[in-house]
Formats: C-alpha cells, sequence, structure tokens
C-alpha cells in the first residue's frame, strides 16, 4: 500500500466517488491500471493545532492499515479528508465506519439517483420562470389574499369562505342557505 503524495492525484480522486462518515470523508477512484493500492489523508487546520492533527492523521493511518489490505481493491486511490470527531471516535468505530465507507465507494450507481437536480432540469426550471416574467405570470406564486387552504379550479378559488362556512372573513356577507340558521350569537331568532 502506497502513499499519496502529488497534489494531481488528491485532485483527480476529488472528482471521483465519495462516502461520507462521522469521522471523515472517503474519496475513491479508479486509476484504470492493476497497480497498488494507494492512500492520501488530508487534514486541514480546522480541525486543530499540528498535535490535534497529527493524531487524528495516525489514528486514520492505523485503521486503514488494518482494512485496505482486505478490502481495497487494486488499481484505486483511496482518500481520506479527516473532521474533528476522527480524534473522539472510539478506534472499532473507525474501523467499521472505513469498511462501510470502502463498501460504498465500490458499489456501482444507479443513473438518475442522485438527491439533487441536475443541471439540465434546473436550466428548465429557470426558462420557464423566465418565459413567465416575460408574460407577467407567476406560476410558482401563491394567490394575493388568499388563504392556506384555497384551491383554485378553473380560475376562480374555491375555499371554505366561499361557502359561507368555519373559514369565512369577518365582515363578508354569507350568501344564503337553507341548512344555515340563524343563532342567538348571530344576532338571529333563538332556536
Amino acid at each position: 500500500m502506497d502513499h499519496l503524495r502529488k497534489r494531481r492525484d488528491f485532485l483527480a480522486a476529488a472528482k471521483a466517488e465519495r462516502a461520507g462518515a462521522t469521522s471523515f470523508l472517503m474519496q475513491g477512484r479508479d486509476r484504470g491500471d492493476a497497480g497498488t493500492v494507494r492512500v492520501g489523508f488530508t487534514v486541514t487546520k480546522k480541525t486543530g493545532n499540528s498535535v490535534v492533527r497529527n493524531r487524528i492523521r495516525r489514528r486514520l493511518r492505523e485503521a486503514v492499515r488494518r482494512v485496505l489490505p482486505d478490502a481495497g481493491r487494486a488499481g484505486f486511490d483511496y482518500v481520506l479528508v479527516a473532521r474533528e470527531a476522527a480524534l473522539r471516535t472510539p478506534f472499532e468505530t473507525l474501523v467499521q465506519e472505513i469498511e462501510r465507507s470502502v463498501r460504498k465507494v465500490h458499489t456501482p450507481k444507479v443513473p438518475g439517483a442522485r438527491k439533487s437536480p441536475s443541471k439540465t432540469s434546473a436550466s428548465k426550471t429557470s426558462a420557464s420562470k423566465a418565459s413567465a416574467f416575460k408574460t407577467g405570470a407567476q406560476p410558482d406564486a401563491p394567490k394575493p389574499n388568499a388563504p392556506h387552504d384555497a384551491r383554485e379550479t378553473d380560475g376562480r378559488p374555491e375555499h371554505p369562505a366561499s361557502t359561507g362556512g368555519a373559514g369565512a372573513a369577518a365582515g363578508a356577507p354569507t350568501p344564503p342557505s337553507d341548512d344555515i340558521k340563524p343563532t342567538p350569537a348571530d344576532g338571529g331568532l333563538p332556536a
């Protein structure tokens, strides 16, 4: 198992598959050859001073030494980007996280299963908003003065206020209805 030393190798791994864990982020890149497994560590100054960074690096290096000879694949580069939790996580948990991350990096990805929207759908959305802006329509904007439970059917709002129900606005006239009987609270005749 070799160590990554050149910046271009770290940058190439940053564009490859990722697997997140509590203590680190693992990046795995298939180099396309049958060479040995290479591993690199990134521990930034955000995690602490040099003493803390070196302790984190030593813990990660030992955990990787236990996992990658068996779980790592030939021709792969692995980069572990450390987080602060790497110092406090129990060592056996750290080893388990590395095993899980290696498996996740090696599992084939299903096309179209990304959680974030793709650039094409984002551009379609912005294009539809731009065309709506030109016409003066706002498709996603709520109707002014419409209650939250209002629905629009055939261009007319339909909500409890239009039927004189409990959601009627204060001071709005209620349409006459056979099933509504005046009560003393309404100022009508007692029942």
